[in-house]
């Protein structure tokens, strides 16, 4: 009896091991330069809030990340080609991304915003914009709607790679302004030395057509992930942990309203 309950024992810890080593880890692609969602650590580690998001959201489903880094235009094609599982990095839910991407629900929604040099006057026409040289990060959503509305009143729009080096060319003043999320832009920026001086100017950018309905997780289209993740989202919400992550970035619902 003891060899037969020692056999099990071992057969049964056999297809435990089995089981864990077919269970495949969740790549999540990121790009680390929008503080405070992500960035890096001096030790070179990532740090920030998506970060915490998403590795709540993995202990929720019990699976493991793996962090997978990329430019942000780089992102929906590393998905297609299956290099990721998932993106979770500041990405608008929008109408032309769900042409090639399914999406979660949002987990986060903030407004775009204009920052230029303090005390700089930008009506709601946006008409001071003429002439105007304004850095966007390149396949951002705020990129085609910079083109499209900041150009059409006679900005120049100038795209990045990352939007670190915008704020370079910002402060060195080789650019008039950027437009990019608000609290990005807050905290990556006006809150630093770098961004002594420069301030929001203009209205507060929210239309669906450019921002979408907030910011979501893409998947590859079909597949089940979403769901998931989904329930994982509501599970963070139930439980405390997504406002233990939210209250160590900012004093405020980054949220947003709960869809009607």
């Amino acid at each position: 009896m003891k060899k037969l309950a020692l056999l099990g024992a071992l057969a049964l810890s056999v297809f435990s091991l089995a089981a864990l080593a077919d269970e495949k880890p969740l790549k999540i692609g990121i790009e680390a330069a929008y503080p405070p969602f992500a960035s890096k650590a001096p030790d070179g580690s990532i740090v920030g809030f998506d970060y915490d998001i998403g590795n709540a959201l993995c202990e929720e489903m019990k699976v493991k990340c793996v962090w997978v880094e990329q430019e942000f235009d780089g992102l929906i094609p590393a998905l297609k080609v299956r290099k990721i599982d998932a993106i979770l990095s500041s990405m608008s839910i929008t109408e032309d991304r769900k042409k090639s991407v399914d999406f979660t629900g949002k987990y986060y929604l903030t407004p775009a915003r204009l920052v230029m040099k303090e005390g700089t006057a930008v009506s709601e026409g946006l008409t001071e914009l003429k002439g105007k040289k304004i850095g966007v990060q390149r396949g951002s959503i705020h990129d085609r709607f910079a083109k499209e509305v900041l150009g059409a009143q006679g900005a120049t729009i100038v795209p990045y790679g990352t939007q670190n080096e915008i704020y370079l060319d910002v402060a060195a003043g080789r650019l008039d302004g950027t437009v990019a999320d608000a609290t990005l832009l807050e905290d990556g920026f006006l809150k630093t030395d770098a961004g002594k001086g420069f301030a929001f100017v203009g209205p507060s950018f929210t239309d669906a057509k450019y921002f979408g309905d907030g910011i979501g997780i893409a998947v590859r289209k079909g597949d089940a992930l979403k769901d998931k993740i989904n329930a994982a989202i509501a599970g963070i919400r139930a439980n405390g942990k997504y406002k233990q992550i939210q209250d160590k970035y900012f004093n405020f619902d980054i949220y947003g309203p709960e869809a009607k």
